[in-house]
């Protein structure tokens, strides 16, 4: 079946209480552009009272793709997911490598390996886990 024109695929990440900061930072350091911030006017009783302006729908484009996000109770770190950042030069993969691992967890340090130039696994300190690529 041709797709053409007719899918495209989205990210969706849930936050614990820091959709708006992580957004934020990715805007900041990974070139991102944020298209949409909207604030829940009346959180839901199920929110904790401490969430003062919990995100009810956030996008964002970073390097062309979508990302979609929310401030939801009970929402943990990606877990067998990873978004992946294509970068240019091992100079730059270097650079997001230590801005997102600072806080984070590092599942894989940066290194070359036989299909990349440079590539990590990690989850920042936001929950989100990411994949780090140079030269593949």
């Amino acid at each position: 079946m041709n797709t053409d024109g007719i899918v495209k695929l989205d990210i969706y990440i849930n936050y614990p209480g820091h959709c708006e900061e992580a957004f934020r930072f990715y805007e900041q350091h990974l070139g991102g552009k944020i298209t949409m911030l909207s604030v829940h006017q009346q959180p839901p009783p199920n929110f904790p009272e401490e969430w003062k302006a919990p995100i009810l729908h956030a996008v964002m484009e970073i390097g062309g793709t979508i990302v979609r996000g929310a401030d939801v109770p009970g929402a943990e770190p990606m877990r067998s997911a990873y978004l992946t950042l294509r970068l240019a030069t091992a100079e730059k993969a270097e650079a997001i490598y230590s801005l997102l691992s600072a806080g984070g967890e590092i599942f894989m340090k940066m290194e070359k390996t036989g299909f990349a130039n440079r590539f990590a696994m990690l989850r920042d300190k936001f929950g989100t886990s990411w994949m780090l690529l140079n030269g593949a």
